[in-house]
């Protein structure tokens, strides 16, 4: 919001793994006016129950939601990407697993191609070289120092 200007009408893209924060992204981006575009693995997709409840939210507010496997899909015309860790606590002996199942999920600048021409990216932090690639993270379109300090006055 502070970067766009507002948030009616932006096209949100999460590309990873359908964990937690992924779930307040779903139940609030229609409320929002946001569109919402998410890439998981199979088999890490989000909660089936968060899944219906945003169904009912874009329907409601009038907002488009797609689910699908493929990150270039999900980011297509996307203002915002958005990733998370794909091995959060208490996951690390799936560790190796989970790494062969996101492969192709790092976003890139090949990933932003797919995006919309005013692209940013946003990641909670701390970001691992395997979900973003350097040249993203550190782009001039990289959101995550704004992200991280606007989330220092929540806690």
């Amino acid at each position: 919001q502070e970067h766009y200007g507002g948030l009616q009408g932006l096209t949100m893209a999460w590309i990873g793994d359908g964990n937690n924060v992924l779930h307040s992204f779903m139940m609030s981006a229609a409320k929002l006016g946001m569109h919402l575009r998410i890439a998981t693995p199979r088999g890490f997709e989000p909660d089936l129950r968060i899944t219906k409840i945003t169904e009912q939210n874009s329907k409601e507010y009038g907002t488009k939601l797609l689910l699908t496997t493929d990150p270039l899909e999900a980011a297509d015309s996307a203002n915002v990407l958005v990733t998370d860790t794909w091995i959060s606590m208490g996951q690390e002996e799936e560790k190796k697993e989970r790494l062969k199942a996101f492969q192709g999920y790092q976003i890139t600048m090949q990933t932003a191609k797919s995006a919309a021409s005013n692209w940013t990216f946003l990641h909670c932090l701390p970001r691992k070289p395997e979900e973003v690639d350097d040249e993203v993270f550190y782009s001039p379109q990289s959101l995550v120092f704004q992200e991280a300090e606007n989330r220092k006055w929540t806690i």
